[in-house]
């Protein structure tokens, strides 16, 4: 059984969606299944700390996560154009397993949600896949042969998939959106297997 490590950071919610449906594309391959994670806010209070279980939710990522997967499906909600602040600093303090290769040759994709259409979707996207590739990681896009990523009028790229959430953070995922999350969490834990071989 190959487990794809499907990490996440959401705050209204979004994000963790996208994250829940591309689980459900890894799982609906055979001899995949998804392990889903998140990340614990970053406090601005240098005494404060997350309780070590979250209250809902994906447990968090412990570091054995990075070193059991077959591929990495990786999201977060776009910041200024980036990814958020408690996605960089759980990446920052992975140059042990950088230092041991333990993601190199690995597939991974990317995903994000933001308020507005043009909130820096693809920039963050791309912003992700930098320290991926650092790991030696292997990029799996989204093709435009997923018919829902030439005609959505909402989320969406070929570097991931996307969603708007809204100025007030309450829209759901549209249609297109939910495909095309499925169809990269398949996409990704193919790639894993094909690899594996």
């Amino acid at each position: 059984m190959h487990d794809i490590l499907v990490l996440y950071y959401s705050q209204h919610g979004a994000t963790r969606e996208l994250a829940r449906l591309i689980a459900r594309g890894i799982d609906s391959v055979d001899g995949c299944r998804a392990r889903v994670r998140t990340v614990p806010k970053v406090s601005t209070v240098c005494e404060a700390s997350a309780p070590a279980v979250p209250d809902s939710g994906a447990p968090y990522v412990e570091r054995q996560d990075l070193v059991e997967c077959a591929g990495l499906a990786m999201g977060s909600p776009t910041r200024f154009g980036n990814m958020a602040a408690a996605m960089k600093y759980f990446l920052d303090g992975t140059a042990p397993e950088w230092m041991q290769g333990s993601l190199a040759g690995k597939p991974a994709c990317v995903f994000t949600s933001s308020s507005s259409q043009h909130g820096g979707q693809e920039s963050t996207l791309l912003s992700m896949m930098i320290p991926l590739l650092h790991h030696g990681m292997l990029i799996v896009g989204l093709p435009f042969t997923e018919p829902a990523l030439s005609h959505t009028s909402s989320g969406g790229t070929p570097y991931g998939v996307s969603h708007v959430a809204g100025s007030h953070n309450n829209a759901t995922l549209s249609e297109d959106e939910k495909k095309l999350a499925l169809a990269q969490g398949k996409r990704l834990a193919e790639m894993a297997r094909k690899l594996a071989l």
